[in-house]
């Protein structure tokens, strides 16, 4: 499967010549199995960049939510294979022990927030719960899982011929584990990170900036290098640049994680760059 990051920030961000190398749009991943089976991980404004380079003939594409915080959904209404009547559009989210899914993403896709009400969309759209366990679309399986984050948030995993990845966008696991980065199994999304042969993870704050936002939710270099080493991860994807970080910064977030996390390969998430796993 091949792995294009299309959004790499966290919060609201813009490109500019700050941001040239790394990109400034919100959190998008596609997911490109070898039969062609496409999954977005996220859908934030640099979901829009995927509809470009979607094959003519696809009918059918499946957008896994991380969360529903604004920068993870801000690029729905601007995405265009949502107006195109001829594809079914698979939309998968946390589940929520008050609102289901349709209702919380009514919130943003209706006025005053967006002329157009989710019921209006021209494509044919489904809504999913997150898979409690794993579902397979096409030649993918995907599993998902409870992270911590505020507000009801996943990570994913997802298999193909042997080969593994996870997604975990938003996360603070130091919060949950007393003990981290010991004591794995008690580790918020350990299980879905443990021996992928790529882990994108959040990477959001240098140390210092992570001690005075201790329950935002977000990974500093050291901890998200730590997760990384527990887990047993072959490569390390940097991602969920702080908006306020430009390129010399995310130079020095890369660095830092690499000297932190030794024997595993990493790199900065950029936007338009394709691993393969």
């Amino acid at each position: 499967m091949d792995v294009t990051f299309w959004g790499t920030r966290g919060s609201i961000a813009s490109a500019g010549p700050q941001t040239q190398r790394y990109g400034g749009n919100t959190a998008a991943v596609q997911v490109t199995g070898s039969d062609g089976t496409i999954i977005v991980l996220d859908a934030g404004t640099g979901i829009r960049e995927i509809a470009g380079t979607l094959p003519l003939n696809l009918r059918r594409i499946d957008i896994f939510l991380s969360h529903l915080h604004m920068d993870h959904i801000q690029g729905l209404g601007f995405f265009a294979p949502m107006f195109m009547p001829s594809l079914d559009v698979h939309l998968w989210g946390p589940p929520s022990a008050t609102l289901d899914l349709r209702r919380r993403l009514t919130r943003y896709l209706s006025p005053p927030l967006f002329p157009i009400r989710l019921r209006d969309l021209a494509s044919h759209v489904a809504l999913h719960n997150a898979p409690d366990g794993s579902v397979r679309i096409g030649g993918l399986e995907v599993t998902a899982a409870e992270v911590i984050h505020p507000g009801p948030t996943v990570g994913y995993r997802i298999r193909e011929n042997g080969a593994s990845m996870a997604y975990i966008p938003d996360h603070e696991p130091a919060l949950g584990n007393p003990s981290f980065p010991n004591r794995g199994a008690w580790t918020s999304g350990h299980e879905l990170a443990k021996d992928v042969d790529l882990l994108i993870h959040d990477t959001q704050y240098f140390p210092d900036e992570r001690k005075t936002r201790v329950g935002w939710g977000h990974s500093s270099t050291i901890e998200a290098a730590a997760f990384a080493r527990q887990a047993g991860v072959r490569r390390l994807a940097a991602f969920h640049h702080d908006p306020v970080h430009d390129d010399a910064a995310l130079d020095r977030v890369v660095a830092e994680v690499a000297n932190a996390a030794a024997g595993i390969e990493v790199v900065g998430a950029r936007e338009g760059a394709t691993i393969q796993v």
